[in-house]
């Protein structure tokens, strides 16, 4: 398409370049079109651009979560099995099970191989021991347990003690997996001056420099489109949603598929851009415009060591993504928070009338599963939450409180969930509105979603 002469960091830096075949321009506000650096490199490689792992793994998480709600309600190995080649396995040629084409939304590829090749979730899950579950699991440990439960659940619900495992799994890798790997490693340490410096290749062989890699990955894990400075919050939106609208906001080069490892929307830039739809905030353009700030600065060191100056605008951009990541997180918490609050008023009123929650309770146990989620990930970035962690916990607690009074307080050494009286009714409907305050306290959300006071 065009010629490596062309590809300089300077110029790349300070122009935009009309192509055609391309529906918009070249431009480095693109995330996508940036040059090779490397010292010495001879390969024909044109651009450094490399994150094709990261979106492996989104497609994994959400096949996984597809999968967690195959269930019958008995029990079933090969679901597991399944369950387990996506998360724990590296197995060649799976399928991608989500997101699929739908209609006028074509994705290109069918295969996770053909993003990347020999990856998984669990090698990159949070280690740490999640306090707010039951038996001090690590990250790992927690989402293998919720794999075996979802195995033999009806459609991956446990209307008993009140367990949406697509939800809970969904939400939890989210943080565990994405919000963690690119906040407490590549934004982290390894912006460090002896951690995959820029004047050398990431790996032997690489087109691409350590810092420039690193970088890559982070902004990988956040799952926005490469083109997403162009677009508004609705068009990453409906992009994620596969709705028509979707396909012509998602096609930047025209050739008529979606290319999930550059134009697709994943979770968490899904969640930061529902958020900005309210026009209170506008988390999705700043994370990606730091992650573009970032990625410029490396260009124009040209292959050379950061300097200090550069390195701290680096680190400057990575506070940016970081606080700003960690406040979706917050307000995914608030306001299923509000949801889990409204679910329960509305089941007081039916059970009041006599009448049937089947519905209602589908709704709660989905949006506790959202929340409990939610809440987890929010503890597994860079920042240590102490109490506020510990509040929120305790507030959300280990499961929702059921219509009969009855809460999940433990697990037994089989892994049998042992369920006590909890909290009455009311004053777990008031736990929400507690947490709700403590998100506006502690992390100072903005848009607010089913705010429960004013």
């Amino acid at each position: 398409m065009f010629g490596r002469k062309f590809l300089t960091a300077t110029s790349l830096v300070s122009l935009t370049y009309a192509v055609s075949g391309c529906s918009g321009v070249i431009s480095t506000d693109v995330y996508k079109y940036y040059p090779v650096t490397v010292a010495g490199y001879t390969g024909d490689k044109e651009i450094s651009v490399a994150y094709t792992g990261q979106i492996a793994r989104h497609v994994l998480h959400d096949s996984l979560k597809n999968l967690a709600g195959q269930g019958d309600g008995s029990s079933n190995d090969a679901l597991k099995s399944m369950m387990m080649m996506y998360y724990g396995q590296k197995t060649k040629k799976r399928e991608i099970i989500a997101p699929k084409s739908k209609g006028a939304f074509v994705i290109k590829q069918t295969n996770v191989d053909q993003i990347s090749k020999k990856k998984n979730l669990s090698g990159k899950t949070y280690k740490g021991a999640i306090s707010g579950m039951p038996g001090n699991m690590t990250g790992v440990e927690l989402v293998e347990f919720w794999i075996d439960k979802a195995a033999v659940a009806n459609k991956g619900v446990d209307k008993v003690n009140g367990y949406n495992y697509p939800q809970l799994i969904s939400k939890f890798i989210m943080g565990a997996v994405s919000y963690n790997q690119a906040v407490d490693n590549y934004l982290d340490e390894k912006l460090e001056a002896k951690n995959k410096p820029n004047d050398k290749p990431y790996k032997k062989g690489a087109y691409y420099t350590g810092k420039e890699h690193s970088w890559d990955e982070a902004f990988g894990y956040f799952g926005a489109p490469a083109h997403t400075l162009t677009l508004t919050p609705d068009d990453v939106y409906n992009i994620a949603k596969r709705k028509p609208a979707g396909m012509a906001a998602a096609d930047w080069d025209g050739d008529g598929v979606v290319d999930l490892k550059s134009e697709m929307t994943f979770g968490p830039a899904y969640y930061a851009a529902a958020f900005d739809r309210g026009g209170k905030t506008n988390y999705l353009h700043t994370i990606t415009k730091a992650y573009v700030d970032g990625r410029k600065t490396i260009v124009a060191a040209g292959g050379k060591k950061l300097t200090s100056a550069q390195r701290n605008k680096l680190k400057s951009a990575a506070s940016v993504i970081g606080k700003n990541w960690e406040q979706v997180l917050a307000e995914a918490t608030f306001k299923y928070a509000g949801s889990v609050h409204k679910d329960m008023d509305k089941i007081k009123t039916i059970i009041e009338a006599k009448g049937n929650v089947s519905k209602a309770l589908n709704a709660y146990i989905k949006h506790w599963g959202e929340l409990k989620g939610f809440s987890l990930a929010l503890q597994t970035g860079k920042n240590n939450l102490g109490g506020t962690a510990s509040s929120l916990n305790r507030l959300v607690g280990f499961g929702p409180v059921m219509p009969d009074g009855n809460q999940v307080v433990r697990i037994d050494n089989r892994g049998n969930y042992v369920r006590d009286k909890g909290v009455s009714w009311s004053a777990y409907m008031a736990q929400m509105v507690s947490i709700q305050k403590l998100m506006i306290a502690k992390f100072n959300v903005k848009a607010r979603n089913k705010a429960l006071t004013k």
